[in-house]
């Protein structure tokens, strides 16, 4: 499959309006392709379409959670451009708490936005994709690696991993390329914006989102780089920083036991959460 050139196709990504999506926009737009941008954030939406400059760009209000919504908007999405190039399942939501401390409904929602609302939009928009076009899905690390207190998260990243990979093998003979990503510690809202399980105290929630808020580090725009040279480049799949990488290779090394070094990390993250939350309250 020759390389991707994204000048002057029509590139749709979702979760558009804030981090790697808006960067993702910034991207596509140097390179010369026509956006088409989903976010539920109007406001959002409208400024980062603002900052593009003189690229066609259409923007498209939508709640993900929401299967009609997202149907109603992939109808609309395939009237206006019937030739699509690129599609990027960017957006994505988090939800604290393990899965006793969560409603079945909190984390359906969880995977109703960052698994249904991939599927549908692929089955959607697939008859659309040009030959020698491209699907990107971004996973995460935690599509790789689970982690305790983020099962709802887990279990849907782990799906878009799965999907992607079958999706992948079957689109090959059709000459349309699937990247799966799976981004480490990339600075966006997605910990800020978590939602709090029913069962999740206050004060926890607050200081997990405190501490795992620090792990962020890396520029979205460096994320949304490497992302756009994975898909011109073909690629399978794509680790974002090393804060992917190197879980990736424990993963590999100790398939069966990596989750003890994880639990481990992870206590010593909460204790620590702990004790800073003390200070404070002191």
């Amino acid at each position: 499959m020759r390389r991707l050139d994204l000048a002057g196709g029509t590139a749709v990504v979702t979760g558009a309006a804030s981090g790697i999506g808006r960067a993702l926009a910034a991207s596509l737009a140097r390179r010369g392709a026509h956006l088409v941008l989903l976010d539920r954030d109007a406001d959002g939406l409208a400024a980062v379409a603002a900052r593009l400059g003189a690229v066609p760009v259409t923007t498209h209000v939508v709640d993900l959670a929401d299967a009609d919504a997202v149907a109603a908007v992939a109808a609309a999405v395939r009237e206006r451009h019937p030739r699509i190039r690129l599609l990027v399942n960017n957006a994505g939501v988090a939800l604290s708490g393990r899965f006793d401390q969560v409603t079945t409904e909190e984390f359906g929602w969880v995977m109703d936005v960052n698994f249904r609302a991939t599927v549908l939009l692929c089955h959607a928009l697939l008859p659309a994709v040009e030959r020698g076009g491209h699907i990107v899905n971004v996973s995460s690390i935690f599509g790789i690696a689970a982690v305790a207190g983020n099962t709802a998260y887990v279990a849907s990243k782990f799906a878009v991993r799965g999907f992607s990979e079958a999706l992948r093998q079957e689109l090959a003979p059709a000459g349309v390329g699937v990247t799966v990503v799976h981004p480490g510690g990339v600075n966006t809202a997605i910990a800020a914006t978590a939602r709090r399980g029913s069962g999740v105290e206050e004060a926890e929630h607050a200081a997990g989102t405190r501490e795992f808020s620090r792990l962020l580090r890396i520029d979205p725009a460096r994320a949304a780089e490497v992302i756009l040279r994975a898909a011109e480049r073909r690629r399978a799949r794509v680790l974002v920083g090393w804060s992917a990488k190197l879980p990736d290779a424990l993963t590999r090394l100790l398939p069966g036991s990596y989750g003890r070094l994880i639990e481990r990390a992870a206590r010593r993250t909460a204790d620590r959460a702990v004790r800073a939350t003390a200070r404070r309250s002191g």
